[in-house]
């Protein structure tokens, strides 16, 4: 594998209109973290190169992909031969990591704006499939932190459709829901919970 090529991290990240909004002030708006509201996988990508180099002393090359996130799946296959204690020292370091390269992240300043402008209105929370510490710590980073109503952590979550684990705390129903998300499977999962697609704006970076 080639090694990760750093002048090419920059993505484009897709806009949201405000006025492509129809939301009504009773209305909640749910936000993705990862890939939503914020640009993680090259911080994530830099935080797991370095953490594999610390647990096998390699400069083991490490492919940069825009369009996959590098994960623990994606770990297990390049690295078959990593023992247990290997593999869980990886991910701590990894999760360490994380906060020295918060300046590799990149913020979808659209989908914040709208954040900003509907937390003085709405009901506005952070829905992400990340661990509290970095989602907190993410948020934290860019002044977001103050904005939120309520948020859902990975942790947090008994089934795997965290948004229907949103409804079920916010006791809402599904149509008074706006999603902001990126992640198809994730998407999917909204419209199962009786999200109806217009209130579901994909916010997909490429």
């Amino acid at each position: 594998m080639n090694a990760v090529t750093l002048g090419m991290t920059k993505k484009t990240i897709k806009f949201i209109k405000n006025s492509d909004l129809r939301i009504k002030t009773e209305d909640i708006l749910l936000f993705d973290l990862d890939g939503t509201l914020v640009d993680t996988d090259f911080s994530n990508f830099l935080s797991y190169q370095k953490a594999v180099k610390e647990v096998t002393g390699q400069d083991i090359s490490m492919d940069y992909c825009f369009n996959s996130r590098f994960d623990r799946n994606m770990l297990e296959r390049i690295m078959p031969n990593l023992t247990c204690n290997e593999y869980k020292r990886i991910i701590q370091l990894k999760n360490e990591n994380y906060e020295k390269n918060l300046c590799k992240t990149q913020l979808n300043t659209s989908v914040a704006d709208i954040l900003k402008k509907y937390s003085k209105t709405n009901q506005t929370v952070l829905v992400t499939n990340c661990r509290k510490d970095r989602a907190l710590m993410t948020i934290k980073f860019y002044g977001l932190n103050n904005f939120f109503s309520f948020s859902f952590f990975h942790n947090n979550y008994k089934n795997d459709n965290k948004y229907l684990t949103a409804l079920s705390n916010l006791k809402t129903l599904p149509d008074s829901v706006f999603v902001f998300e990126n992640d198809k499977s994730e998407i999917n999962n909204a419209i199962n919970c009786g999200i109806p697609c217009e209130n579901i704006k994909n916010v997909s970076i490429s």
